[in-house]
């Protein structure tokens, strides 16, 4: 393998239309850590990722939303790319294959592959829906599961059963759109041919598999395939919201998502860099790595490499393929569509930050089995081998030198050899584990180094020999000093804001994978500072507490303590209409300014006037819903009276009212309710109360949302009663019926 050659980097394009979990954030992290270390050993490399937006699933969701298809991506898309910056997932370019360049290309390979006799056609039984006059598509079919007799199957996968489907066998089917009972039409359908594609792509395997390691699953899942014999296999869809078909008579299909998905990368690419055939068709002088879960194997060692086969053309194609087992989840499993993990908005709530997490990620990574993710494993990994390892060697060493040897002169001292040596063994080993991307051992080995070091400070106990025997002492520690700068190299790809910090300690910002084991380049010490703190138990059960279960049996706890509050409420004889007219004042305000957050990419900093003295600020976490524009000027409901809150650094006196769809995951929508019907400064009360003569007290934050506030039929509502002035009242325009915050 020629050390020269490019390394082109993938992972698997998230679907867009869910916010990834720890366990989606497994492939876009591993190809981060690979990425990272390429680029610093001196490879050139393109990392490339996206979101992947065609399909059913997006089409359904818009439909159930009432949003189009490409509002939808947008919203998510966003969602996805702060999630991603969070953790400091250095993409060279993180794209979507809704564009212009995606149709493009996966129709001209369509055209080529058709052309080259490897697409048929086949007619089929379809079910129809009459009222909506079109084709369903597997997840637009609902009704009775065959199996389990579970209501609310889809037509492609029974949740509860789990039993994957064809639509025509569910019991009772119904349009997901609109209810209307399908009936069974004939309609055509293209394949690509697998089986006549078959002699290309063995021929292709044995050899790629071979010199690019691929992990051991990806070849069993693949010779499964071929051993189970391959079918042809579908690649259009009755679909709106997809690529055209460029062949008569499939003006009304798209291609199938799973079809045009992979081909992704090759788009994606081609919006990076107007050189991306330089990446794509170099197969000489190009790597390709590919970063996915195991439940992706075929659709990049069967079906893509297929298409690139049977299109004639030269590609560059999949050298090395890392394809991880499955993470779960505290004895169950990670689910988007059942809400169960920690995602990663979550995440970012729990005030760990991102390097903990990714070191976790990576000391445990997935790569020959299932793993678990748990809560106190969670917590011994992180203080034991991040803390009392890593940090402790970090901090007791430098510390020690900062107060005996300010002046750097121990550089001048020579190295202690046997340590050293033990040094550069164990880097060569860590640097042949992380080119054949063998991450979770690498993190593993570069932990074992300093677990030496530690060691050798333990034994070497420079604190007696600084007076018994200086030169010794010295050596130990210059030798110590150099295995520090190897470590914050090497952590890089893993944790790089640490890798940072512990470079800058030793004036060595610059350092790269290439200094390893050169007794160089030391600069200027400065005063070391710990570099974690410490996971205490009470926070730990605290946050296993917080995120256990579903998300939805987590929102039905919430719901459940609202209500029982409503009870005790109501036992006292006072509406929580009267509570809310006698607590909280609902002042109108006119946005005059909108600026982001300098430390939230989440968070805008909303300057209002609301007749008041002075102009107000708040901060709103509004910034994936709305841009600058569509906010200056607009009238808003702003909760006058609630506690004053600091948000990283900036007072928020007041908060904005939102409605929300109550069928999404909590977070992920938001209708910011305008109100250019009211005056700025109306104060809006629920119908029948009068707005309070003189100023309230401040209100708390959880006895504010103690009191629900809902849409009903698009009119905000407050125990029945409609929230407004003088018969003119406050609605929303697409979240008609769901909750308001």
């Amino acid at each position: 393998m020629s050390p020269m050659k490019k390394r082109l980097v993938t992972s698997a394009l998230p679907y867009v239309n869910n916010i990834p979990h720890l366990g989606n954030l497994t492939q876009v992290l591993s190809a981060d850590v690979f990425a990272r270390f390429c680029r610093s050993k001196g490879y050139e490399t393109l990392y490339i990722c996206g979101t992947d937006e065609y399909g059913t699933a997006t089409e359904t969701r818009a439909l159930k939303e009432g949003v189009s298809p490409r509002e939808l991506c947008d919203r998510y898309h966003a969602i996805h790319r702060d999630i991603y910056a969070w953790f400091n997932i250095a993409f060279d370019y993180f794209g979507r294959t809704s564009t212009p360049e995606q149709t493009k290309i996966v129709q001209d390979i369509f055209t080529k592959v058709d052309a080259a006799g490897y697409i048929s056609e086949h007619e089929l039984e379809q079910l129809y829906c009459p009222s909506c006059q079109r084709f369903l598509a597997d997840r637009f079919v609902e009704g009775t599961c065959p199996h389990c007799h579970s209501e609310g199957a889809r037509g492609d996968q029974c949740d509860s059963c789990q039993t994957l489907l064809d639509p025509i066998e569910l019991i009772n089917p119904r349009c997901g759109v609109c209810g209307t009972r399908p009936v069974p039409k004939k309609t055509k359908h293209l394949y690509i041919d697998l089986p006549k594609a078959l002699p290309l792509l063995e021929g292709w395997m044995e050899k790629a598999s071979k010199e690019g390691f691929w992990a051991n699953n990806a070849i069993q899942v693949t010779k499964s395939w071929i051993r189970d014999g391959l079918k042809e296999r579908c690649i259009t869809r009755d679909l709106k919201w997809g690529i055209p078909v460029p062949k008569p008579g499939y003006e009304d299909k798209v291609f199938y998502v799973w079809f045009d998905a992979p081909i992704g990368y090759v788009s994606i690419s081609a919006n990076a860099t107007k050189d991306w055939k330089k990446w794509w068709g170099d197969p000489e002088n190009t790597e390709l790595f590919q970063f996915i879960g195991k439940d992706n194997i075929p659709f990049h060692t069967v079906i893509f490499p297929s298409c690139q086969l049977a299109s004639g053309e030269t590609w560059t194609m999949l050298h090395h393929m890392s394809s991880t087992e499955y993470l779960n989840y505290e004895g169950g499993k990670f689910s988007k569509s059942l809400g169960i993990g920690i995602f990663g908005n979550d995440v970012q709530d729990t005030g760990i930050p991102a390097d903990v997490w990714r070191f976790y990620m990576f000391y445990n990574r997935p790569e020959k089995s299932d793993v678990t993710f748990t809560w106190a494993d969670f917590q011994e990994k992180v203080n034991g081998e991040l803390i009392g390892n890593l940090s402790n060697l970090v901090n007791r060493t430098l510390t020690f030198i900062q107060r005996f040897y300010p002046d750097a002169s121990l550089l001048k001292a020579s190295l202690d050899e046997e340590l050293w040596k033990q040094v550069i063994a164990k880097e060569a080993e860590i640097d042949a584990l992380l080119e054949r991307a063998e991450e979770r051992e690498g993190l593993r080995q570069i932990l074992a180094l300093s677990s030496i070091g530690n060691k050798a400070f333990q034994d070497g106990e420079p604190w007696k020999l600084k007076n018994s025997d200086p030169q010794k002492a010295m050596s130990l520690l210059k030798t110590l000093i150099y295995l520090i700068r190897d470590l914050g190299i090497m952590v890089e790809p893993y944790m790089p804001t640490t890798s940072t910090r512990i470079l800058a300690f030793l004036g060595s910002e610059n350092a790269r994978w290439t200094d390893l084991g050169k007794a160089e380049g030391i600069g200027a010490f400065t005063q070391p500072e710990l570099l974690f703190t410490k996971l205490e138990d009470e926070r730990i059960e605290s946050l296993r507490t917080r995120f256990s279960g579903s998300q939805e049996e987590r929102k039905l706890k919430e719901q459940t303590t609202l209500l029982e509050k409503k009870m005790e409420q109501k036992e006292d004889q006072v509406s929580l209409a009267e509570q809310f007219a006698k607590r909280v004042i609902l002042k109108v305000a006119k946005i005059v300014n909108v600026e982001k957050h300098p430390q939230g990419d989440k968070l805008y900093i909303l300057t209002l006037d609301m007749k008041e003295e002075e102009s107000r600020t708040i901060v709103s976490s509004i910034v994936p819903y709305y841009n600058a524009e569509q906010l200056e000027g607009q009238h808003i409901v702003v909760v006058s009276n609630l506690k004053p809150a600091n948000f990283r650094g900036v007072k928020s006196c007041g908060m904005l009212l939102a409605a929300s769809d109550p069928q999404a995951e909590e977070h992920t929508t938001c209708e910011v309710l305008f109100a250019p019907q009211f005056a700025v400064g109306t104060m809006l009360t629920p119908e029948g109360y009068e707005a309070p003569t003189e100023a309230l007290p401040y209100v708390k934050a959880d006895h504010f949302f103690s009191i629900p506030i809902v849409t009903e039929g698009g009119v905000v509502k407050i125990d029945g009663k409609s929230v407004g002035k003088d018969g003119v009242y406050l609605t929303s325009k697409q979240y008609l019926d769901g909750p308001v915050g």
